[in-house]
């Protein structure tokens, strides 16, 4: 019996016509995806700009500061409620602060988390309790330096060798 036999489509082999399909299938998922990742870019760039349409700039003595799942930080129920059930458990940055006489649990940015110095006065542009920006009130804020990975101070040693 003839392989051509059993599937008789215009005398294409069967594995031909199953990578085809294979192919056509991986690049309308590409498309999809493509489409879906810039409606989610426009969405988190329209929620950017209400945010910095809300902000303000607080000055504010920093207490504490750490990586906590959102039931353990002290944020209010509300926040806690809105967050999806699969972001709940998921550490997220908390600044724990003084502004005025009340003392506050907020968000912190990623980016900005390694720049806030504890038991320091800053100044903070806030959009509710979410922190964006910080800057040092009295002096300048420093960024500790990474550790450095055995592997990269190897290469290091060893490119210091070869010159």
């Amino acid at each position: 019996m003839n392989d051509m036999t059993i599937i008789p489509v215009l005398g294409i082999h069967p594995v031909t016509v199953v990578a085809i399909v294979v192919l056509v299938l991986l690049i309308a998922a590409l498309i999809a995806l493509s489409i879906y990742g810039k409606k989610l870019q426009s969405r988190q760039e329209e929620t950017q700009k209400e945010m910095q349409a809300a902000s303000q700039s607080i000055s504010m003595l920093v207490i504490d500061k750490k990586r906590m799942k959102l039931k353990e930080s002290g944020l209010p129920q509300l926040v806690i409620d809105q967050t999806p059930k699969y972001l709940r458990g998921q550490k997220v940055p908390i600044v724990k602060a003084k502004v005025g006489p009340k003392i506050m649990s907020m968000i912190c940015d990623e980016k900005v988390f390694d720049l806030v110095p504890v038991k320091k006065e800053i100044r903070a542009i806030v959009s509710g309790i979410y922190i964006m920006e910080v800057k040092g009130l009295r002096s300048n804020l420093e960024v500790k330096p990474k550790k450095v990975k055995f592997s990269q101070k190897v290469k290091a040693k060893f490119s210091k060798a070869d010159k």
